[in-house]
């Protein structure tokens, strides 16, 4: 059930009137229209919840810019909210092209119960609007596959530092820069290296992603998708910025099973870090 219910996207409403986007088992989401270079909407995505031990509930989310090139930069604001007591719950401002899996999270209180957030987006002129509940349909195991065993890799940003793991949540690290020099992102991974018993070799067992989450600007990696050491586990990237402010950059570890666990929400890990440009 769990798994049935991790392989959904939840309801959009858009401008037009009510669609349904499903993802079934190892098929790509059916977008509403077919996905053009630009000019199409975005989509928030909302992956699924589960508990958290002190009782209370996080909502993972994630979304679907239908544009193939197109990266759009959508402020929080009336284009940008979540709802009620909103607009702010932490959503990306900036949004890559195509599907991304579990970005963000937002943490619901243990009395939440049938209460619902909405995210609206409008991007290109259309408007989408998602639910978001505690619906018992949409419950996800992030932190193990109920299945084989499989957990998500582990993650830091100092050798013998703290780990992360799983969906993000709050800021994992903090850096201070200016504009005349590239930023240096260091981080190290490892992972159990279960695979499904599908899963192709010899692919590899860790891949990681850099992208930008929120920011005044666009950012430039020396490699978006830097390459890991296979004895170390460390992975190096370098980022430059050109405008000052405060960025959030957010890096994504996926195992064997790829994005998005597959589309059953686990085995990956997600970090927002935060830079001060000045």
């Amino acid at each position: 059930m769990r798994r049935i219910a991790a392989s959904l996207l939840a309801c959009v409403v858009v401008a037009a009137g009510w669609y349904v986007v499903v993802r079934a088992q190892g098929a790509s989401t059916l977008p509403i229209e077919p996905v053009k270079e630009s000019g199409q909407s975005v989509i928030g995505a909302f992956e699924g919840w589960y508990d958290n031990p002190d009782g209370s509930h996080t909502l993972l989310v994630g979304y679907f810019n239908r544009n193939s090139k197109q990266a759009l930069d959508i402020p929080v604001g009336p284009n940008n909210r979540i709802e009620p007591s909103g607009p702010d719950y932490g959503q990306p401002t900036h949004f890559d092209p195509r599907r991304q899996w579990g970005v963000f999270t937002i943490v619901v209180p243990r009395e939440f119960g049938e209460k619902m957030l909405t995210w609206t987006l409008v991007a290109n002129g259309q408007t989408t609007v998602v639910p978001m509940s505690l619906n018992p349909l949409w419950v996800v195991a992030p932190f193990k596959d109920v299945a084989l065993g499989n957990t998500p890799p582990v993650l830091r940003f100092a050798q013998e530092g703290q780990t992360f793991s799983g969906p993000p949540r709050g800021i994992a690290a903090t850096y201070n820069t200016d504009l005349s020099f590239p930023l240096r992102l260091d981080a190290w991974v490892t992972d159990d290296g279960i695979r499904a018993p599908e899963a192709r070799r010899p692919a590899p067992l860790v891949t990681v992603g850099w992208s930008l989450f929120r920011g005044p600007a666009d950012v430039s990696f020396s490699s978006a998708t830097p390459s890991v050491n296979e004895k170390t586990g460390q992975t190096t990237t370098n980022v430059r910025f050109r405008v000052p402010g405060e960025y959030i950059l957010r890096i994504q570890v996926n195992d064997a099973t790829g994005d998005g666990g597959g589309g059953f929400q686990c085995c990956w890990t997600n970090a927002h870090v935060k830079v001060l440009v000045q």
